[in-house]
């Protein structure tokens, strides 16, 4: 109904509590619980918390930029050897 709906988003929103944690204790989908508070929080005008996920994986963005800058290095000096091995294979046979 709707007054559970909005006590159990109000029980979330004044006393702080985890989604995830009120989802387990109601036996609720935790995803339909997230759906009842942000349509509640848009229905009173609330300003909804957006999550910054570019913050959190910037450092996992520069180590992926670096790491394929590596690989990029490895390959090269793989192919080189390669060249080499190939070079010096057949000046001795």
């Amino acid at each position: 109904s709707k007054e559970f709906k909005d006590s159990t988003v109000q029980l979330i929103i004044n006393n702080n509590e985890s989604v995830v944690k009120v989802a387990q204790d109601l036996d609720i989908n935790e995803k339909s619980l997230y759906s009842w508070v942000s349509t509640y929080k848009k229905a009173h005008n609330i300003p909804i918390k957006s999550r910054n996920v570019s913050s959190s994986t910037e450092p996992l963005e520069l180590e992926v930029k670096r790491l394929r800058r590596e690989l990029k290095i490895a390959k090269e000096e793989r192919d080189i050897l390669k060249k080499a091995t190939a070079y010096f294979a057949k000046e001795t046979l």
